[in-house]
């Protein structure tokens, strides 16, 4: 009898956490991908937006775009992959999804926040000037630098996924932040405008500065990442790594 209630908590608590796990999805892949569609389709002021590259130019934009693809797949996964905590032979639907997670989307996102609100309380015409408030909805701003975090913050805690070998994630990582910046710097041949004001009054030597202190700060949530997901889920990182050998 003692074993029966055991196995009938156990039950309803993993279909407590699917539900919670199905619903985050749910409302994710509907939220950022509504904030893509909308953020995509917005006139923004000629005076401070050069139309070459449009939208793409933004690391917010791309980051919003990881973040719907994220959830999405993530959604299909629900459905057509695995949720087991540690499959014996995981689909490929859930590799990717955990290698999207840990190399980009958990990473990206929180840079993209804590970077668009820092530079905001120092001065936000570095990063969202007032021009911007008749036409950039507070709600669309909150979804794209602020429930990025949230979600995915949520989603580390409710999900358990497996890391890739460290090297492996930071390189993915590494190639994606030096693509951008290699970007930027075509925009502003093309264009003769940086993407984002701050860019526009930092000297050579202190956009390096700048660039690296990205980098570094980017690389380094990379690894809080994996710290957290290696103390949130303790049992399973060792269960996996047993599995592995």
């Amino acid at each position: 009898m003692a074993r029966s209630k055991s196995n009938n908590k156990g039950s309803t608590s993993a279909s407590f956490n699917r539900a919670v796990q199905l619903m985050l999805h749910i409302t994710a892949v509907f939220q950022f991908n509504y904030g893509v569609y909308y953020f995509y389709n917005l006139e923004l002021p000629s005076q401070i937006f050069h139309p070459f590259a449009g939208k793409f130019k933004f690391l917010t934009f791309i980051c919003a775009i990881i973040q719907a693809l994220y959830y999405i797949v993530s959604l299909a996964n629900d459905f057509v992959g695995t949720n087991e905590l540690v499959p014996k032979r995981p689909p490929a639907i859930r590799k990717f999804k955990d290698w999207l997670m840990a190399t980009l989307a958990f990473p990206v996102a929180l840079n993209v926040g804590v970077t668009f609100w820092t530079l905001y309380a120092i001065d936000r015409e570095l990063v969202f000037p007032k021009v911007l408030d008749p036409v950039f909805p507070s709600w669309l701003n909150h979804v794209l630098h602020t429930n990025i975090m949230v979600f995915i913050v949520l989603e580390m805690f409710t999900s358990y996924r497996a890391y890739p070998k460290r090297s492996k994630g930071l390189t993915g990582l590494g190639i994606f932040m030096g693509s951008y910046l290699v970007w930027i710097h075509i925009i502003k041949h093309y264009s003769n405008v940086w993407v984002y004001p701050v860019l526009e009054v930092l000297q050579l030597p202190q956009r390096i500065v700048f660039f690296v202190a990205v980098l570094g700060f980017t690389f380094a949530l990379y690894l809080l990442g994996e710290f957290v997901n290696n103390v949130v889920w303790a049992k399973e990182v060792k269960l996996s790594q047993r599995k592995s050998k």
